[in-house]
């Protein structure tokens, strides 16, 4: 982002600076090309939980399989309109050069990358339903929301070629219920890691984007990206109080409790939302080919997932430790009562 040319920042607040604008985009799209779009014959993975649980990199890896289309970098900023700024840009033809994301976590993309960028169809269309001031809430979208976004991924299969879409998208957990129910023949793959080791990546990234540049601030927003940094909203369900300094562990611990319980919920009340642990996946040789199996691709030999750091936490509350290892001992539990 710090070295987008001033003519990218002017496309990138073109496209996404205005929910009206990005209407009027998805309408042009959908008027020239979903009738050529593939029907939506369901069968989809969506990656979703907390920021730092390694859904990148799971994204990746399905990715690679060949099975999926996913909006990647090539989509930006039109991500409402895949086919249309296909044909009127050259971004994609070539995958150019690979290099390191601003999380400085090792990942490297190039314009082929799949990327969080679905969310955009969130916030143009239902923005105001969770997204608040201080925190971002439970969404439950309506019909005509859900019709909408598989109309996005039609657009999206006809982009790519594919017949199966594939999507990371962290906010995704706030409107997980709903999907998972609508969306039967689809799949909801939650990883998730180890709390405490959790808590301190979600503080060091709160850090690393504190003091984002005022385009870098406004890119994070407009993705509907919140998790950390300047742009900071938690996520909140019902009507807990948030309190705590998100510059101290014990805040993204607290975190950490409050949407793992409602992730629970999620996974215990639908068979399609799955549970896989992030350090099994690079430790269990299992795992892996079981959850291929249960997506129905080939499980190919793992190319970026890895252990993820464990990383040392200073003194945190004795509660919230308690509770956080419960709810990860739970976890455990579900993931191993879906894959044995």
């Amino acid at each position: 982002m710090a070295d987008y040319s001033a003519l990218e920042k002017l496309l990138h607040h073109l496209a996404l600076g205005s929910a009206m604008r990005g209407e009027m985009i998805h309408d042009i799209e959908k008027g020239m090309f979903l009738k050529a779009a593939p029907p939506d014959e369901g069968r989809h993975v969506f990656v979703c939980g907390l920021a730092r649980a390694g859904t990148t990199i799971l994204m990746r890896e399905i990715h690679g399989s060949g099975a999926f289309g996913s909006l990647t970098y090539a989509d930006m900023p039109f991500v409402l309109a895949p086919n249309l700024w296909k044909k009127v840009s050259a971004r994609g033809a070539q995958a150019g050069e690979k290099k390191e994301r601003a999380h400085g976590d090792g990942i490297a993309v190039d314009q082929h990358s799949p990327e969080a960028l679905d969310e955009v169809y969130w916030r143009v269309f239902a923005g105001k339903d969770y997204i608040r001031k201080d925190r971002l809430t439970p969404h439950k979208p309506d019909r005509e929301q859900i019709a909408g976004y598989c109309d996005l991924i039609r657009l999206v299969l006809l982009r790519t070629g594919k017949t199966r879409y594939l999507s990371k998208n962290n906010n995704m957990i706030l409107r997980l219920p709903a999907l998972a129910k609508a969306m039967p023949d689809s799949t909801f793959i939650v990883p998730v890691r180890d709390p405490a080791s959790h808590a301190m990546s979600l503080l060091a990234q709160h850090r690393r984007f504190a003091d984002a540049d005022a385009f870098t601030q406004k890119y994070m927003q407009w993705l509907g990206h919140h998790e950390f940094g300047a742009t900071h909203r938690p996520f909140a369900w019902g009507s807990e109080e948030i309190s705590g300094d998100p510059a101290t562990p014990d805040y993204w611990l607290a975190r950490w409790i409050s949407a793992h319980r409602a992730l629970i919920e999620a996974a215990r009340a639908h068979d399609n939302v799955l549970i896989v642990p992030s350090d099994g996946l690079a430790g269990d040789p299992a795992l892996w080919p079981a959850l291929a199996a249960r997506l129905g691709i080939a499980a190919k030999p793992l190319q970026e997932i890895r252990a993820m750091p464990e990383r040392a936490a200073p003194q945190i509350e004795p509660d919230l430790t308690k509770k956080a290892a419960a709810l990860f001992a739970e976890l455990g539990d579900l993931s191993r009562m879906a894959f044995g």
